[in-house]
């Protein structure tokens, strides 16, 4: 292996690079506007409205000490499609938005650093009851799905960017995250991409066990083909591009 490559990478999970940032510097100090708390959409897009909070003690059946105890990676799906409640349910776990927006902070159900949340979550939908085929994107602030496109193939073509890994193509809702950077860089300048990173985490295990109390599973997957998954969500792959995905399903007996 390449030491120095290997120093580098190190380097990048460490705080030695705050060290170097002059935050002085960031655009939040120069008063430049924060960025948008999420992406914008065409006002004639077709918004689907999600089930609110507090609306799911009929699904949600596990305690928290049983989802954490139950928590592993599942791979194996039923053919059982998810409901609109259920997706509705497993999407304010992940990103949903608790109280108000105040200013440029939008407090969710996940930690993020500097309450940035640079992520916005994608799903590529194959088997969500009442739902047509296709990719969607969660709109945290108003807790809508927005529809996105449709997609010839497109398991196959899901299946395909993951390295022929086959649960996605079989799972029946892929949650895709993609970061957009400067959310967090316009508070954190390079210190940014350290929690961005950092924050994928907090909400995937939040999915895990979010899964677990529906009688779900999922597995996170970190192997994919970067520029194909952005083509696939027709993003540029520079301002926002995927960061992590996970397929979900109702789990086999």
């Amino acid at each position: 292996m390449d030491e120095h490559l290997i120093e580098q990478y190190r380097y990048f999970l460490k705080d030695s690079i705050r060290k170097e940032i002059d935050f002085s510097q960031t655009d939040q100090n120069k008063s430049v506007d924060a960025p948008p708390l999420e992406k914008p959409y065409r006002a004639d897009a077709l918004r689907i409205d999600l089930a609110k909070p507090g609306t799911w003690k009929d699904i949600a059946g596990l305690d928290l000490v049983a989802a954490i105890g139950h928590r592993e990676s599942r791979r194996a799906y039923t053919q059982e499609a998810l409901t609109l409640e259920e997706i509705s349910f497993l999407l304010w776990a992940t990103q949903g938005v608790r109280g108000e927006v105040v200013g440029s902070h939008a407090y969710r159900t996940v930690p993020s650093a500097g309450c940035r949340h640079a992520f916005e979550t994608y799903l590529v939908i194959l088997n969500g009851k009442g739902l047509d085929q296709g990719v969607y994107r969660y709109l945290p602030l108003t807790h809508q799905l927005l529809f996105e496109f449709s997609e010839d193939r497109l398991a196959r073509k899901l299946v395909d960017v993951v390295f022929r890994q086959p649960y996605p193509g079989n799972a029946a809702v892929t949650f895709i995250w993609t970061a957009i950077p400067y959310r967090m860089e316009w508070r954190y300048h390079l210190a940014a991409h350290k929690v961005i990173a950092l924050d994928a985490g907090h909400v995937c295990q939040n999915l895990y066990l979010a899964c677990e109390a529906i009688g779900a599973g999922t597995c996170a997957i970190a192997a994919y083909d970067q520029e194909a998954l952005d083509r696939l969500l027709r993003i540029d792959g520079k301002d926002e591009f995927a960061i992590y995905l996970s397929p979900v399903g109702k789990v086999r007996d």
